[in-house]
């Protein structure tokens, strides 16, 4: 059995024990054997091991866990990113151009896409990565988005329910039955959720919730795109339905805020439904927001996720998600980074990823960096030094 010690760790955020929310460790150690953490502590009293990595001292930190992103998809529409810049409102109609793109595609085109982006967040230190359909909309196309993704990411989400396409506008009802009949029987068998977006322009509660019902049925968690170009009922139908995740929370009332704190854990962990915010999408939409303190305060758990998408948010870097929710959200820098590495894990309820403690898969990142603070002090800076993933450098 081979061993890897990671060692003369200035910094190490484990998100366990340890000092403060993030559970430092100082000048720590960390030993890997196939793929898992076995052994956490001072690097003075590490155990030995076939294999040595120094950290020279830098910080060094879970995997980034980005629980919310659409990878699946053809062309690009940076036009109407400088539309948007030019002064027109984000609707979320441009969904529908890209599902053209992507049905036009070929399958190795769109794996080509999908290959390119997973490699372009490893890079950046995002070692777990849900991947969403969405941009297919027909039986055939979902599935083989779904099966695309899932030869990247065993986090993959059937997002049928993304908006109502172009040959049934007129036939809403008829599509929310495709998509519990053939579209989801055909798509399950690569999915692990199930995604509605309820919003306006998009599904209604009662459509989403029959949708997300039929995915629960099939043996699908459930997540949810809720309140984010204003308010409804998303969030309080994700709490109802026990949703793993509700996401973009830009628009909440104080319901919205008390029924994810009601989900709360008897043992004072956080929610069982996590609010994850986009702060990506706010930027490159120039809406407001979401209020990531409001949520902490009554005590949500938050995660953050970079939305990467074409359309509302094209970015694969979690670091820039944790320098806005700093600067834009109100979230201090321990909190923003718990919620891109721990928070992101209980958004896909696992508790083998973003964390660094005994039994976790080994994910780390490496910073050129003392300290986890420089993910935010210093925004846009290249500071992922080296990634780890299952152990193995890739």
């Amino acid at each position: 059995m081979s061993s890897l010690l990671v060692d003369n760790i200035g910094e190490l955020v484990t998100n366990g024990a340890g000092e403060g929310p993030l559970g430092i460790r100082r000048d720590a150690a960390v030993l890997v054997e196939e793929g898992r953490v076995v052994w956490v502590g001072p690097s003075a009293y590490a155990p030995p091991a076939d294999r040595r990595l120094d950290a020279g001292g830098a910080a060094v930190l879970p995997g980034f866990v980005d629980s919310h992103a659409h990878l699946v998809f053809a062309g690009d529409r940076a036009a109407e990113f400088a539309a948007r810049m030019a002064g027109e409102p984000y609707t979320g109609g441009g969904i529908r151009t890209t599902v053209g793109a992507t049905r036009a595609a070929t399958d190795d085109e769109l794996r080509a896409t999908v290959r390119r982006l997973r490699g372009e967040a490893l890079r950046q230190g995002t070692t777990t990565m849900e991947i969403k359909s969405g941009y297919g909309l027909t039986v055939a196309d979902e599935a083989r988005s779904l099966r695309i993704a899932a030869e990247s990411s065993t986090e993959t989400t059937f997002l049928g329910a993304h908006v109502v396409p172009a040959e049934y506008a007129d036939r809403p009802d008829d599509y929310v039955g495709l998509v519990c009949g053939p579209m989801l029987a055909a798509a399950a068998p690569y999915a692990k959720w199930v995604d509605v977006f309820c919003e306006r322009g998009a599904f209604d509660v009662d459509h989403a919730r029959a949708i997300l019902a039929c995915g629960q049925a099939a043996g699908l968690g459930v997540r949810i795109h809720a309140n984010q170009l204003g308010p409804g009922g998303g969030v309080q139908l994700g709490v109802e339905l026990d949703a793993a995740s509700v996401d973009h929370c830009t628009h909440l009332s104080d319901a919205d805020v008390d029924a994810l704190a009601g989900t709360a854990h008897s043992d004072g962990s956080g929610t069982r439904t996590v609010a994850t915010l986009l702060p990506g999408a706010e930027f490159s939409t120039r809406s407001p927001y979401p209020d990531a303190r409001r949520l902490l305060d009554a005590g949500v758990t938050v995660a953050l996720a970079t939305d990467c998408n074409p359309g509302s948010s094209y970015t694969s870097s979690m670091a820039f998600c944790v320098a806005l929710a700093v600067r834009e959200m109100r979230m201090t820098p321990a909190e923003a980074v718990w919620a891109a590495t721990a928070g992101g894990a209980r958004a896909l309820r696992r508790d083998d990823i973003g964390v660094l403690t005994p039994g976790a898969r080994a994910d780390l990142v490496v910073l050129d960096a003392p300290s986890y603070l420089h993910l935010a002090y210093r925004p846009g800076v290249p500071l992922i030094r080296q990634v780890m993933r299952n152990g193995v450098t890739p």
